[in-house]
């Protein structure tokens, strides 16, 4: 069984071109298409092919969500993945009611209660949606809905939570990988961390932190 303790492989050598390559999945994977264009000229890393196809049309995806548009997003997502918001209920329900959110952040109280009707409606019949459908209605009762218990609905992060599960879904239906490597590494470091906590002990090793360990 190979050695627990991590400080036995503190220097293994890691390859620069796997670092770099771990940095650019990471920027092609979020659409920093310019940053990793100059990510390659000051490496000379070539950019495999699989990391650039439709990367603009991904971009605009993920941008009209960050937006807050969702509608456009539903559309261009239809155009790049045909099938992928019909075969993928919880996602089509993340993007309208994205776009219900910010009809109520716009004061469009009658408008967004037309579209809930119309679109979100028949969403009520699964379970699982009721009880995340009555906290985006409970909106409407709210003259500062930004003040309401809520309120997390309509913080930038609620719309950058959809925009990467977005990209996480139309990368996969492109057979491309859902996650970046640096985010698999991460995965990773954390699954192997509580492994070493319940093998050695939890005093040995506490639960990997990404904040603690860039903070050291």
């Amino acid at each position: 069984m190979m050695d627990l303790d991590p400080r036995l492989y503190e220097n293994v050598s890691v390859s620069d071109n796997d670092v770099r390559n771990i940095v650019l999945s990471y920027l092609m994977h979020n659409c920093f298409k310019e940053t990793a264009e100059t990510f390659l000229s000051s490496t000379g890393l070539k950019l495999p092919v699989d990391y650039s196809v439709n990367v603009d049309k991904r971009k605009a995806i993920f941008n009209s969500v960050l937006e807050g548009n969702a509608l456009k997003a539903i559309e261009l997502t239809e155009e790049l993945a045909p099938n992928l918001l019909e075969n993928d209920m919880d996602l089509h329900f993340d993007l309208l009611s994205l776009h219900f959110i910010e009809l109520v952040r716009s004061r469009k109280c009658t408008e967004a209660l037309e579209f809930g009707q119309k679109k979100l409606t028949s969403f009520g019949k699964v379970p699982k949606y009721v009880e995340k459908l009555e906290d985006f209605m409970a909106l409407l009762a709210y003259e500062e809905p930004e003040k309401s218990p809520m309120f997390h609905l309509l913080s930038p992060e609620y719309r950058q939570n959809v925009a990467d599960i977005l990209n996480r879904a139309v990368l996969a239906h492109a057979n491309l990988p859902a996650y970046s490597s640096l985010e698999r590494v991460v995965q990773q470091a954390t699954v192997v961390r509580q492994y070493l906590q319940q093998e050695v002990g939890k005093d040995s090793y506490p639960p990997f932190s990404l904040k603690a360990f860039l903070s050291k």
